[in-house]
């Protein structure tokens, strides 16, 4: 097996065989844990030659630098048997209108006045991919899963979107007369 490497428009897809030790689920990589390397010795040589400032903040350091960027953050995913990280294209900065060209300049305007900037963010993405995540809203907004579901819930309310078919297999629908 070998590094696979899959340059999208939209993204770039990194996937390395091998996964995550057991002690360290995915959905725990974004919080803070022990530092396992799969192998002690070349994780020790890393350390001594200056390459590796400390085990364990890998994960942390490369998210930071992405918020640092204002970047939307990296997808991490065990599948198959390896890991895979997705880099998005960055994310529009709802602020300052900067939309991406595959969404039409008419979004926005479309969308009520009366929204949060995490609301109108959230539609915008689902504009772009109607089969986006919950964890990937999460990771190119900034803010929690929690954080995405409450305001996913709070657009239903309002009559903005609904989810069609089941949570794995469905997607979002924007409702017509919010277009």
């Amino acid at each position: 097996m070998h590094i696979q490497l899959s340059v999208y428009d939209d993204k770039i897809v990194l996937w390395n065989p091998g996964k995550l030790p057991d002690e360290i689920p995915i959905d725990k990589l974004m919080r803070k844990h022990p530092s396992i390397p799969r192998n002690r010795y070349i994780a020790d040589i890393f350390f001594k030659a200056g390459y590796i400032e400390a085990w364990g903040r890998g994960i942390d350091k490369i998210t930071q630098g992405f918020l640092s960027a204002k970047k939307p953050q990296p997808l991490f995913e065990e599948l198959g048997n390896g890991f895979m990280v997705t880099l998005h294209k960055t994310t529009p900065d709802l602020a300052t209108d900067k939309v991406p060209d595959k969404v039409p300049d008419k979004v926005l305007d479309r969308v009520p006045d009366n929204l949060t900037k995490n609301q109108q963010k959230i539609i915008t993405l689902l504009k772009q991919n109607k089969t986006v995540s919950m964890a990937e809203m999460a990771e190119n907004i900034g803010i929690s899963k929690r954080k995405v579901l409450d305001n996913i819930n709070k657009l239903k309310k309002m009559g903005l979107i609904r989810r069609i078919g089941s949570p794995k297999a469905g997607y979002w629908d924007i409702i017509k007369k919010h277009q």
